[in-house]
C-alpha cells in the first residue's frame, strides 16, 4: 500500500512544481502607460485661445481705426459743405460784394498805373532777393547758429514763411509782368533784375545771420554772468 501511495503523490506534486517554476521564470509584464490626450489637448486649447484673443484684438483695433477714418471723412465733408454754403451766401450778399470791390479797386488802379517794365523789374528783383535771403537763412544761417549750440524755432518758422511769400510773389510778379508789360520779353531786363535780386538777397542773408549769431553770443554771456 505504501508503495502505491508514494508514486501517486509524486505524480500529483510534479505538475504543480513545474507550473510554479514556469510562472516564476516568466518576467513580469511591463506596465503600459496610457498617454491620455488631456495634457496635449489642454496646451493646444490654450494656444488656440491666445491666438483667438490676439486675432480678436487686431480685428477690434482695425475696426476702430476704420470707424475713426470714416468719422473724420464725414466731418471733413460736412465742414466742406458748410464752408461752401457760407461762401455762396457771402457771394450773394451785396455788402460783401461792395467791401471786396473797395479792397480790389485801389489795387487795380495801382496795377494799371504801374504797368511798365521798370516796375516789374524792381518787383522781380525784390522777390528774387527775398527768395535768396530766406533760402540761405534756412539752410546755412541756421547751421551757423546750431554750430554755436543754439537753435530758435521761431526764427525757423519766420524764415519759412518769408521764403513761401517770396516764392509766391516771384511767381505772381512774373505772371503779371507777362500779361501787362514787355518785361519778360527782354532778356537783359530779366537777367539784370535776377542778378540785382541775388546780390541784395546775399547781403540781407549776411546781415540776418550776423544778427542771429550776435544774439546767441549775447545770451551765452548773460548766462555766464
Amino acid at each position: 500500500m505504501k508503495h502505491l501511495l508514494l508514486p501517486m503523490l509524486l505524480a500529483v506534486m510534479l505538475p504543480v512544481t513545474v507550473s510554479a517554476q514556469d510562472d516564476g521564470s516568466q518576467p513580469p509584464a511591463e506596465q503600459e502607460t496610457e498617454i491620455t490626450p488631456e495634457s496635449g489637448n489642454s496646451e493646444t486649447a490654450t494656444s488656440k485661445n491666445d491666438e483667438t484673443e490676439t486675432g480678436s484684438g487686431d480685428q477690434d483695433f482695425q475696426k476702430s481705426a476704420e470707424e475713426a477714418t470714416a468719422k473724420a471723412k464725414e466731418l471733413a465733408g460736412e465742414a466742406a459743405d458748410k464752408a461752401a454754403d457760407i461762401a455762396v451766401k457771402i457771394d450773394q450778399n451785396e455788402a460783401a460784394q461792395e467791401a471786396a470791390a473797395g479792397i480790389l479797386q485801389p489795387i487795380y488802379i495801382a496795377a494799371e498805373t504801374l504797368a511798365f517794365p521798370a516796375f516789374y523789374w524792381l518787383a522781380f528783383a525784390l522777390m528774387a532777393a527775398g527768395t535768396v535771403n530766406f533760402a540761405f537763412q534756412l539752410v546755412i544761417g541756421k547751421l551757423a547758429v546750431l554750430a554755436r549750440g543754439s537753435i530758435n524755432l521761431k526764427e525757423i518758422l519766420s524764415d519759412s514763411v518769408g521764403l513761401v511769400i517770396s516764392v509766391i510773389g516771384l511767381v505772381l510778379t512774373t505772371q503779371a509782368a507777362t500779361e501787362n508789360s514787355t518785361f519778360t520779353q527782354s532778356a537783359a531786363l530779366v537777367l539784370s533784375s535776377t542778378a540785382a535780386g541775388a546780390v541784395l538777397g546775399l547781403f540781407l542773408y549776411r546781415w540776418g545771420q550776423a544778427l542771429e549769431v550776435d544774439a546767441v553770443t549775447g545770451q551765452k554771456k548773460s548766462r555766464k554772468k
